[in-house]
C-alpha cells in the first residue's frame, strides 16, 4: 500500500473514532442475526478525506423487515424511509442510520425508473454505486475494509472513476455525470478521461432525468466552496447545454478587434468574487447571491449589438435576463421566493452604474433601496462582485463609489428609517381624506403618496394631505 493510502486510512480512523461504538454494536447485531452490515459510500469516503460526515449509511444482505426488527431492538424509533428499495431509517439518541439491503437493479435505459431487485453480496452492491471512491465500504463489526474497485488509489488521486464502465453507469443513472460536476466542484476531483468522453457522448441522455432531481444536483454544486471547476465541466461536456443553456450562451465569440470581454469567464469571476464577499451580515453559501451572479448576464447574447464605430452594446440586457432567469428557475422547479429574488437582483445589478460621480439625488438613492428592499445586502455584493476590470485604477474608482453610495445610504437610514419607507399617510387615512372605499383607485393613491415620499423625504403629516388633495383633484375619479 503507498504511503499517501496509508495516511488516508490513519485519517479515516481519527474521524470514525466518535462513531466506532455505534458501528460496533450495529455490527454484531445484525451479526447475531445472521447477516452482513457495512458502512458504505459517502461516510467512508468522507473519513478518508477528513471530513466529519453527517450521515451513517449501511448496507446489509438483511431484507427491508429484518432490518427493521434489529433496527426496532437497537434504537429508540424506527421508520420506513422507502422499503420498496430496501431502506429503514432508525434512531438512538443523537445518532441517526440508514439501511439499505443489498441491491442489484436493472434499468431499462429509457426512464430512471429501476427495476428493483435486492443482491445477495457487499461486492455486487459496490459495483452498481456511481463512482469507486463511494463505492468503498467498513465491514462491520470487524471494520473490514472493503475496496474491490480500488476506491482508495482514486481518492489519494483525486479522480473520480466509475466502479463499470462509465457506459453503463451513466446509462443506469444519468445524473451520475452531474454528480460528477458536483465533486468535482465539493472535493476538487478530476474525472477520469474515459469518464469524460462518455460524459460528452451521453450528455443528451440527462433529459430523461426528473428537473427537481437536476435542481438539487446543481444547488449543491453551486453551494459548494469552489463551483466554478463543476461548472466548467458541465459547460466542456455539453451537459450545460441540457440543463443550463443559458450558461455556454455566454460564451460569445470575441471578435478580431477584441470588442468585448469573454461573458463566460466574467460571470464565473464573479460568481467566485460574490463567493469571496459573503459573511458578515449575509452568511455563506448563499444561494440567491450565487445564482444571481452566475447569472446576472444572461440577457446579453440575446441583446447583443455591434455599433457603428466598432463598439459593442447590450442594452436592457438586465430586465431581458431577469426574464430569462426566471423562466431557467421556473423549468428546474425551483421555488417561488428564489425565483422572485434572484431574477429581482439579476434586474437590479445595473442600477448603480447610474450613479455616477455622487451626483444621485437623496430621493434615488432612497429608491435604490426601496427597490432592492430585503436584496440590499445581497445587491452591494453582486455589485462589488460585477466588477472585474483589469484596470486597477478603474477597479478602485468603482470600489470607492460604491463605498460613498454606501455611506449615503447608511446616512439615510439612521436619519428616515429608510428600511420601512412608507407613505406620510397609511390607507384608512387616504381613504378617509379622499372619501372613497379600498380598491384600485385607493392603490393608486398610495403609490402617488410613496412616490412622493421617495422622491422628498418627510414632509409631515399636513403637508402630505395638501399633496393628496392637489394629486386627487387632477384625477378623473374626483367629484371636486
Amino acid at each position: 500500500m503507498s504511503d499517501s493510502s496509508l495516511a488516508l486510512q490513519r485519517l479515516a480512523v481519527s474521524r470514525l473514532a466518535p462513531v466506532l461504538p455505534v458501528l460496533s454494536e450495529l455490527g454484531a447485531a445484525f451479526a447475531a442475526a445472521g447477516h452482513e452490515l457495512a458502512l458504505v459510500g459517502g461516510p467512508v469516503r468522507d473519513a478518508f478525506l477528513g471530513r466529519v460526515s453527517a450521515d451513517l449509511d449501511f448496507t446489509t444482505s438483511a431484507r427491508p423487515e429484518q432490518s427493521e426488527a434489529i433496527l426496532g431492538a437497537w434504537g429508540t424509533a424506527t421508520w420506513d424511509m422507502g422499503r420498496a428499495f430496501g431502506t429503514i431509517g432508525a434512531r438512538r439518541g443523537e445518532v441517526v442510520v440508514e439501511v439499505t439491503t443489498y441491491r442489484a437493479d436493472a434499468y431499462d435505459g429509457v426512464t430512471r425508473k429501476p427495476v428493483v431487485a435486492f443482491g445477495d453480496s457487499l461486492v455486487e452492491d459496490l459495483v452498481r454505486r456511481d463512482f469507486t471512491v463511494n463505492a468503498m465500504a467498513l465491514a462491520l463489526p470487524e471494520l473490514t475494509f472493503v475496496d474491490p474497485h480500488g476506491g482508495l488509489p482514486d481518492l489519494a488521486a483525486k479522480v473520480l472513476r466509475t466502479p463499470s464502465t462509465p457506459e453503463v453507469s451513466f446509462g443506469d443513472d444519468p445524473l451520475r455525470m452531474l454528480r460528477a460536476a458536483r465533486f468535482a466542484a465539493q472535493l476538487g476531483f478530476t474525472v477520469a478521461p474515459e469518464a469524460r468522453a462518455a460524459m460528452i457522448a451521453m450528455a443528451g441522455s440527462i433529459e430523461i432525468v426528473s428537473a427537481e432531481r437536476v435542481r438539487d444536483e446543481l444547488v449543491k454544486l453551486i453551494l459548494a466552496d469552489r463551483p466554478r471547476p463543476g461548472l466548467q465541466l458541465l459547460t466542456d461536456s455539453g451537459l450545460a447545454a441540457f440543463v443550463l443553456p443559458e450558461l455556454p450562451a455566454l460564451a460569445l465569440e470575441i471578435d478580431e478587434h477584441h470588442r468585448h470581454k469573454d461573458v463566460y469567464e466574467h460571470s464565473l469571476t464573479v460568481l467566485d468574487q460574490a463567493i469571496a464577499l459573503e459573511g458578515g451580515d449575509l452568511p455563506g453559501p448563499d444561494l440567491v447571491l450565487r445564482l444571481a451572479a452566475l447569472l446576472h448576464d444572461i440577457g446579453k447574447p440575446a441583446t447583443r449589438r455591434f455599433e457603428p464605430g466598432g463598439g459593442v452594446s447590450f442594452h436592457h440586457h438586465e430586465v431581458v435576463g431577469a426574464k430569462l432567469t426566471a423562466r431557467r428557475l421556473k423549468a428546474l422547479r425551483f421555488d417561488k421566493d428564489t425565483i422572485k429574488r434572484v431574477s429581482r437582483l439579476v434586474e437590479l445589478h445595473l442600477r448603480f452604474h447610474g450613479y455616477g460621480d455622487g451626483q444621485w439625488t437623496d430621493s434615488a438613492v432612497r429608491r435604490y433601496v426601496t427597490d432592492a428592499g430585503d436584496l440590499l445586502s445581497r445587491l452591494h455584493r453582486l455589485t462589488r462582485a460585477d466588477s472585474t476590470t483589469r484596470n486597477v485604477r478603474k477597479a478602485q474608482r468603482l470600489a470607492r463609489t460604491y463605498d460613498e453610495l454606501e455611506a449615503r445610504i447608511s446616512r439615510l437610514l439612521a436619519e428616515e428609517s429608510l428600511k420601512a419607507v412608507r407613505p406620510e399617510l397609511n390607507g384608512l387615512q387616504i381613504a378617509e381624506v379622499l372619501g372613497i372605499a379600498p380598491g384600485p383607485v385607493l392603490g393608486r393613491a398610495y403609490s402617488y403618496l410613496l412616490s412622493v415620499r421617495l422622491d422628498e423625504g418627510v414632509l409631515g403629516e399636513q403637508a402630505a394631505r395638501e399633496r393628496l388633495l392637489t394629486w386627487w383633484a387632477t384625477q378623473p375619479e374626483s367629484t371636486g
